[in-house]
């Protein structure tokens, strides 16, 4: 597997020194000469000097035989012409691409990257599961439209103990899909009751979190 990693920041050197370490074959591309030289005595000759965001320099890096081009620069828009040149012109099979500003993520997706990373968003994901009091956990942000899967506990105060799915009010457009319970999962019907402790797994619009949130805390 021949791996392109994109921007030699602290992202991009470690992600390369781990690959490279793993046996894979890895071209770190970084603009910066100076950087390029220290790597380059670290890794040996697996870093090149260019503007991974130009495809001329992804052309003289083999992009044409690439599997993975992984965009690491510290620039949205960088790495977001970088996995689509990289799609569109040398046909690589998966880009992937760090986007540091959360709200860009949404777009990236739309604009067929395959895989996006914001790292904002996952300490947002782990501070949720680490709260207590939020009934709410968005688990998964699916590729398709704005799609999430989502997971909710039902607490000993919830009104809906006992009650069956069928009736709990929830958005319209949420399909809850499972019930973790205990060391049990559960494929739930509209006559599936609820129990204290249930964790709820739903598909649902992003758009429609909070709703779901409403809905099973009152």
């Amino acid at each position: 597997m021949f791996i392109l990693v994109i921007g030699g920041g602290k992202i991009g050197y470690y992600l390369t020194k781990t690959l490279v370490s793993e046996g894979y074959e890895v071209l770190l591309i970084e603009r910066d000469q100076h950087k390029v030289v220290t790597f380059t005595d670290r890794f040996g000759a697996v870093v090149m000097q260019g503007d991974g965001a130009e495809a001329a320099t992804l052309q003289r890096a083999g992009a044409s035989r690439a599997n993975v081009v992984i965009a690491t620069t510290g620039e949205d828009e960088d790495n977001l012409v970088i996995c689509q040149l990289a799609k569109r012109m040398f046909q690589v099979g998966h880009v992937m691409a760090r986007v540091n500003n959360p709200k860009n993520e949404e777009i990236f997706k739309r604009l067929g990257i395959d895989t996006t990373v914001s790292v904002t968003n996952i300490i947002l994901s782990y501070m949720e599961q680490s709260l207590p009091d939020r009934p709410l956990t968005h688990l998964l942000t699916l590729s398709h439209a704005d799609l999430a899967i989502v997971e909710a506990s039902i607490t000993g105060q919830s009104p809906h103990i006992g009650r069956p799915l069928s009736d709990v009010k929830l958005p319209p457009d949420v399909a809850v899909s499972a019930i973790i319970r205990g060391e049990d999962l559960l494929i739930p019907g509209p006559e599936t009751r609820l129990q204290p402790g249930d964790e709820v797994i739903a598909v649902t619009h992003r758009a429609s979190e909070e709703l779901l949130r409403e809905a099973l805390s009152r």
